[in-house]
């Protein structure tokens, strides 16, 4: 049988990147082109990281940011395989009685009614994304942290001009933002900028500069650290500078499984990596790689294993210094789960209380050196400008990454002071042999477990070039039980899956992620990147 696609059929918008010396691929242009510049200069794949990661603070600011979270997975020069979480908690007087008191005095409803708050101030939880930052560069780079923010610093203070997809996504900036510091900062006469308007964001520069020279104590410590915690109680949030005070980054041991003989990688809890796992077990177990490509039954026995993989995760992953999380992305496990994938769509129940949101948006980059570094980096403030909060007079947007949890005292999600939520973010890495490594990711909320099982499949299932993996026309199992699909699959595939008791539903491009991937192979790199985006895989 032949399971190879046509790849002439993906209608790539570019070709696979090729380079020796250095590769990046992100989602916007400039920011691809500065973490190549770092490489250029003399910095390794962590410093490239770094530079690319702040400089899309800038030019994609409703996606990332200093005011949200950031991790990595990477294989290091000397093989070393790590994983890496800048995550902060929920605040130190973040009780489920104090969001309940609070909501309820906002919106008059009974406070046993009351409901997480899915953006302002009581959802913003502790900034990890700066520490993280001087962490990784001080322990695996070769330039400082200040040199690494030298193209952010420049973008925001000279300018650069805004990207289609990025203009599009920074609209809700026009109804979002109340505060005038925050619509003098992020609009341009009261409006979003539009493709090719040049943006200067001076005030989010003169922070990054303060970083730069101070180190980055100086966010966390200090009158810029009281001045964040003041701009979020005043606004009826409980964040207090004691919580950004005792912030730490954290290395932990990532977790793994094989699929066809390719090891894979992710980050644990409280991260959703295991449900990335479980669904490549489950699809192992199954056999769906063994399906034609262009067939109904490809999509359904993926998306089968999804959704169990999803329905576990969302009920189990959390905290674990809080709750114990079950095993799984073990392969005993996946066999159970897959006896109870049939011909038809399963009746499995996905998100509800302490999942997260079903669209959000962030940032990947992946990078890879000729030293032999790989990274996958994420950074993210997780809704479109995060909670909506921006501190005055210093850019910084915080996240709201607090939507996660839920005010429910039985789910092992629910709120608690100082517990990280449930996180969406999960980078890959991808061991194919000893000397091939990919560093990949796709993001998007629920999108990000569902497109590493799509993107990984096609790599190894299909043996699809970097380029046609990430091109490839993509499903997503959506949280009402629905399966939205691109319009691109072949005629009567989605009459078959609808036959098959799946509610199919056709959504534009914008919903089924942004992903990038790195390749190093025997010492050559390749890069992809997601024709969904603005994105750029960039090398030398």
């Amino acid at each position: 049988m032949d399971t190879n696609p046509d790849l002439d059929r993906f209608d790539s918008r570019r070709s696979t990147a090729y380079a020796q010396n250095g590769m990046v691929a992100t989602s916007q242009p400039l920011a691809a082109q500065a973490g190549v510049e770092a490489l250029r200069e003399g910095g390794n794949a962590f410093d490239a990281a770094v530079t690319t990661a702040a400089a899309l603070n800038v030019v994609e600011p409703m996606s990332t940011g200093i005011g949200g979270d950031a991790f990595a997975l990477y294989r290091t020069a000397d093989g070393e395989v790590g994983a890496f979480r800048s995550c902060g908690g929920a605040p130190a007087d973040a009780t489920r009685e104090a969001v309940r008191s609070r909501v309820a005095d906002r919106s008059g409803v009974n406070p046993a009614d009351a409901t997480m708050p899915d953006a302002g101030p009581l959802s913003v939880t502790v900034p990890g994304t700066v520490r993280g930052w001087d962490r990784l560069v001080e322990d695996y780079g070769e330039r400082s942290l200040a040199a690494a923010l030298e193209p952010a610093i420049e973008y925001a203070t000279e300018g650069f001009p805004v990207s289609e997809v990025i203009a599009d996504m920074w609209s809700v900036a026009e109804t979002l933002f109340t505060d005038a510091s925050a619509r003098e900062e992020y609009l341009l006469g009261g409006r979003a900028p539009e493709t090719g308007d040049v943006m200067r964001l001076p005030d989010l520069g003169g922070t990054l500069s303060t970083i730069a020279t101070e180190g980055a104590d100086a966010f966390y410590e200090g009158p810029l650290a009281d001045h964040i915690a003041e701009s979020v109680r005043e606004r009826g949030g409980l964040l207090a500078a004691d919580d950004l005070a005792d912030f730490e980054p954290e290395y932990v041991d990532p977790v793994s499984t094989t699929y066809r003989g390719a090891e894979v990688y992710e980050l644990p809890p409280n991260n959703q990596g295991l449900v990335a796992l479980e669904a490549l077990n489950i699809a192992e177990e199954l056999d769906a790689g063994r399906h034609d490509y262009d067939s109904a039954d490809r999509v359904h026995y993926f998306a089968e294993s999804l959704k169990r993989a999803f329905h576990d995760g969302h009920h189990y992953i959390t905290d674990p210094e809080f709750e114990d999380v079950p095993a799984l992305g073990s392969k005993a496990y996946a066999a159970k789960r897959a006896t109870t994938v049939g011909e038809r769509a399963g009746s499995v129940s996905i998100g509800g209380p302490g999942a997260p949101p079903e669209d959000s948006d962030t940032v990947l980059l992946t990078v890879a050196d000729d030293a032999g570094n790989v990274v996958s980096f994420i950074n993210s403030i997780f809704g479109h400008f995060g909670s909506g909060v921006v501190v005055p007079e210093t850019g910084i947007t915080l996240q709201n990454r607090g939507s996660s949890f839920t005010l429910d005292p039985d789910h092992p999600n629910r709120l608690e002071p100082g517990k990280r939520p449930f996180h969406t973010l999960i980078p890959g890495l991808l061991q194919f042999d000893d000397d091939d490594w990919a560093a990949f990711g796709v993001m998007g909320g629920y999108m990000q477990p569902q497109g590493h099982l799509q993107v990984l499949s096609n790599l190894i299932d299909y043996d699809m070039p970097l380029q046609a993996a990430m091109d490839a026309p993509r499903w997503r199992y959506r949280a009402d039980g629905s399966l939205a699909v691109e319009d691109r699959f072949p005629e009567g595939v989605l009459p078959k899956l609808a036959r098959r008791g799946h509610e199919v539903v056709v959504q534009p491009p914008s919903a089924f992620g942004g992903g990038q991937i790195t390749r190093l192979s025997e010492g050559v790199m390749s890069g992809a990147t997601e024709p969904r985006k603005d994105g750029t895989a960039a090398g030398f």
